[in-house]
């Protein structure tokens, strides 16, 4: 691990600009898809049209999909920022969705008969319900994003695939096993972190007694 040793500094740049691109798109996509999730769960018509229309769009592969966005947006962080929020959407929408729909009715009207606003149902009552099922799209939403940032690498938006990509280029092994190494250790540290938050939820408080 000679080269590893050498160019500490270059492989904590890569981690941390994959690290950055992978939670702002997380970010973005949860901004764009709480809200969005929350108001297609109770229209059955928008909620079919909007979960077909991100299911196309997650369907795209992930090098077609960067180069569809580059003549818009240039090379860069921002096309890559764009295609992980577009791959992230999907599975969050559908993880809420559903999160939404499994909350019992006799809690919603137990809700109701101890006198909350519907908004007051839906902060206190629906969404700590919601909220396991969510995390869990969360989880695959992170593993997927880490892998896929990977590829951001072929258009100039850095992060551990340069890498691998330069590594293969190069015909030196050391950086590839380094950079995919790295990818799935933050893939693991991702999901395993969003685990523990998962099981450490008190389903139990989302009523007030």
């Amino acid at each position: 691990m000679r080269w590893t040793a050498r160019n500490l500094d270059t492989v904590a740049a890569a981690t941390l600009v994959h690290v950055e691109l992978v939670l702002a798109a997380i970010a973005v996509a949860l901004i764009i898809g709480l809200p969005l999730g929350l108001a297609v769960a109770r229209a059955a018509r928008l909620r079919a049209a909007v979960l077909g229309g991100a299911s196309i769009l997650y369907s795209l592969p992930t090098l077609a999909l960067f180069a569809l966005l580059v003549p818009i947006l240039g090379l860069g962080f921002w096309p890559a920022l764009v295609a992980l929020v577009t791959y992230a959407l999907p599975i969050l929408l559908r993880a809420l969705v559903a999160g939404l729909a499994s909350v019992p009715p006799a809690v919603l009207d137990a809700a109701t008969g101890m006198g909350l606003t519907p908004r007051q149902r839906l902060w206190r009552v629906e969404l700590p319900l919601a909220m396991p099922a969510l995390l869990g799209g969360l989880r695959i939403a992170g593993v997927t994003l880490v892998s896929a940032a990977t590829v951001g690498a072929l258009i100039g938006a850095g992060g551990l695939g340069v890498l691998i990509l330069t590594g293969l280029d190069q015909g030196h092994t050391e950086k590839i096993l380094v950079g995919a190494g790295l990818v799935a250790a933050l893939a693991l540290v991702l999901d395993q972190g969003l685990a523990l938050v998962q099981r450490r939820l008190p389903a139990s408080r989302a009523v007030p007694p």
